[in-house]
Parts: structure tokens; sequence; C-alpha cells
């Protein structure tokens, strides 16, 4: 998912393609991510997690190599798709919902750490994709990862080979807190609501992600310094979702996800008025530390007002509706940028969508405090 971002110069070049249009495999990636995720989550639920996770691994090897050699866009585009789909989406939320059935009091400490694996990647990856391009190719990039997932991701799997405490989870686990209906509304209300607010948070989440590499070079900058940056946001977005992490275990999902989305909308704004080069890399920092916790949040909150035995396939469909954001911001962005010549309009575009979140968090928690006041004689 880091080398669709580094590689958007790239693919434009090789493929004689507009922004927007090499935009789209980051797009691909972030829809087969959100589809593979609802899928592989109702595998988990049903047959545990290794058996779904090794014929992802296995797909993902495969579609790396195939991604190098093929001349078709359109088929370099499909492929993304899976790519998304058995990578991405198979080592996120299908996780995340598994780890949540071995923890009780620090739930949200171990979900986070957990999720913390793709921002350490997004942390080491991006100088070491970015020089590799610029040295030899994308598409030793992508050969080189297929290698690599076969030999971590495979041996990894014998370390999730033990299954979880589904019994003593389930007796603490969904509506711990509370319930869809003690929001006000039924699982699938409360499942839809949820999908909207992400698809808010993560349109916003986007711009920066998916576009600072690109941004930095129509500022002027080396393309390196673009893949630093993005670097630094990851790196900073390891901190915040720890931080976070445990802040939600104190404060619950709700809350958190309200502070980190107010935050993350701050930290837009930020961008928006960063025109150097070390304002752009203290706001790439700010974001990474403000927007790390948000996506994790949703994963508590369906452990808190969701069923057990829904664990992994409601994370799915909410992790798949932060996605839709996620892939609908990258390429909306690029079309932006490609209609007016800059990102201003596409941060305040994205500025927008964020304001889309807080409103639901924020009337989802207002509605959790109000469950919790005492009922007057």
């Amino acid at each position: 998912m880091y080398v669709v971002t580094v590689a958007i110069p790239a693919y434009q070049e090789a493929f004689d393609v507009s922004r927007a249009t090499a935009s789209l495999p980051y797009t691909a990636v972030m829809l087969g991510f959100g589809v593979g995720g609802m899928l592989i989550g109702a595998l988990v639920d049903r047959f545990g997690i290794v058996k779904p996770l090794l014929g992802s691994t296995l797909i993902l090897v495969a579609g790396l190599y195939l991604a190098a050699m093929v001349e078709s866009f359109t088929v370099f585009i499909a492929l993304h798709a899976i790519l998304g789909a058995c990578g991405c989406a198979a080592v996120f939320s299908p996780i995340l919902a598994d780890i949540s059935r071995w923890f009780v009091r620090r739930r949200g400490f171990a979900i986070a750490i957990c999720a913390s694996g793709n921002y350490l990647a997004g942390a080491l990856w991006p100088p070491l994709i970015e020089n590799t391009i610029a040295t030899d190719s994308w598409e030793t990039v992508y050969q080189l990862f297929g290698l690599m997932s076969a030999v971590v991701m495979l041996p990894a799997l014998l370390v999730l080979r033990p299954l979880p405490p589904i019994e003593e989870a389930a007796e603490h686990g969904g509506g711990s807190a509370g319930s869809a209906a003690s929001l006000g509304f039924n699982t699938r209300q409360l499942t839809l609501l949820l999908s909207i607010a992400g698809i808010g948070c993560c349109t916003a989440m986007a711009m920066p992600q998916a576009h600072v590499v690109a941004l930095s070079v129509d500022l002027g900058f080396a393309a390196e310094r673009g893949a630093q940056m993005l670097s630094i946001m990851f790196g900073c977005g390891i901190l915040s979702r720890i931080v976070f992490g445990w802040l939600s275990d104190r404060i619950g999902g709700l809350a958190t996800l309200l502070i980190g989305s107010t935050l993350q909308c701050l930290a837009l704004v930020m961008f928006m008025q960063a025109d150097g080069l070390q304002l752009l890399y203290l706001a790439a920092a700010f974001f990474g530390l403000m927007q790390g916790g948000i996506v994790p949040s949703y994963a508590l909150i369906v452990r808190e007002y969701f069923p057990d035995a829904e664990a992994a396939s409601r994370t799915g469909v909410i992790i798949f509706a932060t996605l839709i954001g996620m892939a609908f911001g990258a390429w909306s962005s690029g079309f932006i940028n490609d209609l007016t010549g800059s990102y201003d309009l596409a941060f305040m575009h994205s500025i927008a969508w964020n304001v889309v979140n807080i409103a639901i968090i924020g009337m989802l928690w207002l509605r959790s405090r109000r469950e919790l006041q005492p009922v007057s004689a």
C-alpha cells in the first residue's frame, strides 16, 4: 500500500497517464483492502485466522510478480485490487478482530499495537522504495516485495495457530460498554452510521497520505523529500496509535475517535498553510501524531456495541467503508489537482469530509454520555 503512493510519479511517466489516473492503483488497493476485509473477516469468524491468511499470502505473492510484468494499465489497476484484498485486508481488520478476542481490560491497547504494524511499514519503506525506484525501477520493488512476503509471512502464520479463548471473550466482549440499542439504533443502523463516518474521516486522511510525494514534487522539491515526509507521517502515526490505544481503554472508542478526528482536521488546516520544506515536514509529523488512532478506534467500537460472534465481519464492513474513503480521497484529490493545477481545493474538500465524520461521531458520543447519566426521581 505504500509502493502505490511513492510510485505515483513513476506510474504517470511509465504509462503516460494523468495524475488522477496514476492515482487509480492506490484507489484499487484501498477498494480491494475494503472488500477483502469483509470477505476474509467472514471467513475468520467461521474458520479461524490461519487458513484465510495462508490463501491470501499465496495470492499476494503471485499478484506482486504479475503486476511487475503487465503492460496494460487497466490490468495493472485490476491486479492492485487483488493485492489490496489479499495483502492489506488480510492482515488488518481480521487480525484486529482476532486480537480483540484475547484481551478484555486492555483490549484497546492490544488492538492499537496490532494496528501499528502497517504504520511501522509506512515509516520504514517509503525512503527505501523511492531509492530503489530512482536507482532501478518500480518493477524491481514489486519483485522484492513478492519475495519478502513469502519469506516473512508464511512462517509467521505458525504463530497464529492457537485459537483465542472465544468463550471467555464472549462473556466480557460485545456489548461490554453498551449496545447499538443503547445509542438509539439497531445494529444495521449503527453499522451504516459508522460506515458513513469512516468514509468521511478517511477521505480526509487520504489527501496527505496518497499525495504528499506528488505535492512535494509540485512545490519544487525532490520526490525523495516527499517520501521522507511520508515516512515521518507514519512513524509519528505509530506513537499516535499506541497513545490513542492506551487512551481508548480509559475513555472508550467513541470519545477516542472524536478526539482523533478533530485533531486530524486541524492537521489538514496546517498542511494548507505549509509551502516551505520545513513547514511540510512539521505538518507531516503533526498529521501523523493526530490521526493515527482513528481507524483502530472503529475496531474497539465494534467490540463495545456489537456481539462478539460478529466481531470480524462487522469490523470488516466498517473498515471497508473507511477504505472507500481512502480510495475516493486519493482519486478525488488527484482529479481536483488536474482541474485546478494545485492541491488547495483538494485540502478544502478533505476538510469538509472530516467535518462530516466529526458530526456523526459527536452525535453518537453525546448519546452514549446521555445513557450514562443517572435518571432523576
